[in-house]
């Protein structure tokens, strides 16, 4: 008989073994241009950080020293705002960029420029490259994170958003939402390897441990998709959520076999069991989970609640909302580390 999904606290935290370092969380502010950092032991923000416009996607460096967050000059255009309308809207190209923050000093050391538009961000395992998502322009950049220099950029698709390096660190894979496709990019070389078109708006790419696939879901079509790399082969849907699910943000944990998946505006956090796959629970945590990650080896789960500037810190063994804690204005994704 198969186990429960749940399992009791205590016996989840024995699993973990001694207790790891004490935990941060940043979440990027979208709506006033800041980062709040947040004490995951404590459930306290313990910092402001003032990084620049519109900041969205964010990536710690390997050795969690630097923080690289995505800012926009490229004003915000929620629904029900059409292209035309968002077009004529002023824009301050020179508020694009990665901007580099110090993570034991806490403040913002500089900002690299060269991209336009930059939505999410993702790092080399060496910490040397950035892999950056330039919505407007429908490429990914690469840039030097030594020297702030464009290494490359890689047509991919309208509306890029989602970028992920895979756990082996050889694919850069890149969503695009208005053409409903991903993109393999060697992480070496630059050049595309593969594409595939998944489900409607894709938002978010996670990988399994040993980076054979990966896992996309639809916004507007709630699906979730798993295709193999690198070649992009064998695309599949394996699962429907219901409708009113607006998958966003992924967060896979590759020990439990356990893919959660941020549900916008359905006010939830999809638990998917890959062995199945079915779908395990859904979290209640309010508002508009979005750009979601995972903490603390697994038992802890940050998921961001723009409407209501929050971050929820969310119990994985049980499944329930374990604290939720104020950020700025239109918290938009959030990373964990050390």
């Amino acid at each position: 008989m198969r186990a429960s999904p749940w399992l009791p606290l205590s016996a989840f935290l024995l699993a973990l073994g001694p207790a790891a370092h004490a935990e941060r969380a940043y979440s990027t502010n979208e709506d006033d241009g800041t980062v709040t950092v947040i004490d995951a032991d404590r459930s306290a923000a313990i910092a402001t950080i003032a990084v620049g416009k519109r900041p969205r996607g964010l990536a710690l460096s390997p050795d969690g020293k630097l923080l690289y967050v995505a800012v926009s000059g490229l004003s915000k255009c929620p629904p029900p705002m059409t292209d035309a309308d968002c077009a004529k809207l002023v824009r301050d190209p020179g508020a694009d960029g990665i901007a580099v923050v110090d993570t034991a000093a806490l403040t913002h050391t500089r900002t690299l420029g060269g991209v336009s538009d930059p939505e999410r961000v993702a790092v080399s395992r060496d910490g040397r490259e950035l892999y950056v998502s330039e919505e407007d322009a429908a490429r990914l950049a690469v840039l030097d994170a030594v020297h702030g220099r464009v290494l490359a950029t890689v047509p991919v698709g309208r509306e890029p958003e989602g970028v992920r390096l895979s756990p082996n660190g050889r694919w850069v894979l890149v969503t695009s939402e208005e053409d409903n496709r991903v993109t393999v990019v060697d992480a070496k070389s630059h050049a595309v390897r593969a594409q595939a078109t998944v489900g409607q708006r894709p938002r978010d790419v996670a990988f399994s441990a040993d980076s054979r696939f990966a896992y996309v879901a639809g916004e507007a079509d709630a699906s979730v998709y798993r295709l193999a790399l690198p070649g992009a082969s064998g695309v599949t849907e394996i699962l429907k959520l219901r409708h009113e699910v607006r998958p966003m943000g992924l967060a896979l944990d590759a020990a439990r076999g356990r893919l959660y998946i941020g549900g916008g505006r359905a006010g939830t956090v999809a638990v998917v069991d890959l062995a199945g796959p079915s779908l395990v629970a859904e979290i209640s945590c309010g508002g508009r989970p979005w750009g979601i990650a995972l903490g603390a080896g697994g038992r802890r789960l940050f998921s961001p609640d723009g409407p209501a500037g929050d971050v929820a810190i969310i119990d994985t063994a049980s499944g329930t909302v374990a604290a939720k804690v104020a950020v700025g204005k239109g918290p938009w994704a959030v990373v964990a580390g050390p």
